[in-house]
């Protein structure tokens, strides 16, 4: 007998056969933000019948919009949430192969009450979930109902055909075209100026739907980079559709330098997020992105207020300011800034995970409406990348995000009392509000931000075993450097790996 490798799974092993006995879903997969493990090992197909039939139980909807993503897995996940709905009475709106994006549209646009993606993001293959939704694409996340579902399945385990119930229709719903119009109202198409770009689609849908945004527009698709939907992700280094992925982001600036491109974007799997080269092949930052499209809109507005993270926050804040919005901090992660968005009627907010919401798409995030917002900025602004966000690195120089992983969650929770009891040595620091983990400024001689300034915010992932560090700094990149190492060398010395290079490394 030899140890089980997937404890998720209670089996009996006979040499090398094994003779599964029983298959109970993990209960670890209902998650802050949506629904995530391995599929086959933390559930089977099953399951998410199950899970369509308890949404059913605790929300009561008449009509759902369905999609799923281009994972090999995911149209067989698909069926059975779709024959969990009809079995519970609910109509299906059967939307196919979608990017996330693309199923918050449906659900506003059919006025639907709710509405599920099977995807698993940027995770490799052998993953797949949900995200899920509800009226209006409002989330239901682990604030609003998520884990009501778990508990329902908890409490119910069977959930079988629900007796008593007409069987729900299925349609199939064609809308590629009402979503591109939708996409084109954001911006003026015929204001964009010629440029020569590259494509990084991580194997997702991204590429088909930037190709026809791009119709009958003076912009050039130089390179393309895993622009074919393959669900199997194999072409991908590591196999992880993750534009922030080192190895996957030297794949897009080499294209950059080759092509001469004027500016690259990336997408992860699922397409929901955006990430942005400028002409020299450099990563931007999505603090950076964020300040720049917050100021865009308000100039167009004429006012509003901006929600961001308390990843990075000084140039964003200043941005905001300066084109008269309003700057709202609010804590990371998607369910959280929608809820505030729709509480505050926000304008924008941005998150430095390339998250991008808009009010007027329905308070959700997308991943295409910043790729033509960011081309009309540069063409009506007569600039490269580079040198619209100049101004801002050299201003708010930042760390970009560090990954630090521990042994275990106790490691973790240990390091931030470390971290808190060697704050008082590293300077003049001030403590901020605690809106997502430890976030710390440190002021030179005054009550405000200047050169000589310096700050940072350590978070516990939400979705990885990690803790997250990103540093910021007032007009000195020798400062930045400086105190990241400084950091990084105590959460190291506490045990942590530091897992991402620093920006300035790879830069030697």
């Amino acid at each position: 007998m030899i140890d089980n490798p997937f404890p998720a799974v209670r089996c009996l092993w006979q040499g090398a056969a094994i003779t599964k006995i029983e298959f109970p879903m993990n209960p670890n997969i209902f998650r802050a933000y949506d629904i995530r493990g391995i599929f086959d090992v933390d559930f089977e197909p099953k399951d998410f019948y199950r899970i369509a039939c308890a949404y059913t139980d605790c929300f009561q909807p008449r009509t759902v919009a369905l999609g799923h993503d281009v994972r090999e897995s995911s149209l067989q996940l698909c069926q059975q949430v779709a024959a969990g709905f009809q079995d519970s009475g609910v109509n299906v709106l059967d939307l196919g192969r979608v990017s996330t994006d693309m199923l918050y549209f449906a659900v506003a646009h059919y006025q639907a009450d709710g509405g599920i993606v099977i995807s698993a993001s940027h995770n490799p293959a052998m993953y797949n979930g949900m995200k899920l939704v509800r009226q209006h694409a409002a989330p239901l996340s682990a604030d609003t109902g998520l884990f009501d579902v778990r508990d329902a399945l908890k409490n119910d385990p069977a959930f079988e055909k629900q007796n008593g119930h007409d069987s729900g229709t299925r349609r199939s719903m064609q809308f590629m075209d009402a979503y591109l119009s939708h996409l084109r109202s954001f911006v003026n198409l015929q204001r964009l100026s010629r440029r020569r770009i590259v494509i990084n689609a991580n194997g997702g849908l991204a590429g088909q739907i930037a190709e026809r945004l791009l119709e009958d527009t003076p912009i050039q698709v130089c390179k393309q980079l895993f622009v074919e939907p393959d669900g199997s992700f194999a072409q991908i280094p590591a196999g992880r559709p993750d534009p922030l992925r080192p190895e996957n982001r030297e794949l897009t600036t080499e294209a950059v330098r080759q092509t001469g491109a004027d500016l690259a974007v990336a997408w992860d799997a699922d397409a929901d997020r955006c990430f942005f080269f400028d002409e020299t092949g450099e990563f931007v930052e999505g603090c950076y992105i964020t300040a720049l499209l917050a100021e865009s809109l308000l100039q167009r507005e004429g006012d509003g207020s901006v929600i961001f993270d308390p990843r990075a926050v000084w140039a964003v804040e200043n941005a905001v300011v300066a084109a008269n919005g309003i700057p709202i901090l609010n804590r990371c992660g998607h369910s959280f800034i929608k809820a505030r968005m729709r509480k505050t009627g926000a304008l924008f907010a941005g998150e430095a995970s390339g998250h991008y919401y808009f009010r007027d798409n329905f308070y959700a995030d997308n991943g295409m409406i910043p790729f033509l917002l960011m081309l009309e900025l540069l063409s009506l602004q007569r600039v490269s990348l580079a040198e619209a966000v100049h101004r801002l690195r050299t201003t708010y120089p930042v760390s970009g995000e560090i990954n630090f992983s521990f042994e275990t969650h106790h490691h973790l929770q240990d390091t931030f009392a470390a971290v808190s009891g060697a704050i008082h040595a590293w300077g003049n620091s001030c403590f901020e509000a605690p809106i997502d983990g430890l976030s710390v400024r440190f002021l030179s001689d005054s009550s405000a931000p200047e050169r000589g300034s310096w700050r940072f915010n350590l978070r516990e992932s939400n979705t990885e075993p990690l803790l997250r560090l990103n540093v910021e700094a007032v007009g000195c990149e020798a400062l930045l450097i400086e105190k990241t190492a400084k950091i990084s060398e105590k959460l190291e010395s506490i045990g942590g790996r530091r897992e991402t290079k620093f920006r300035w490394e790879s830069e030697e």
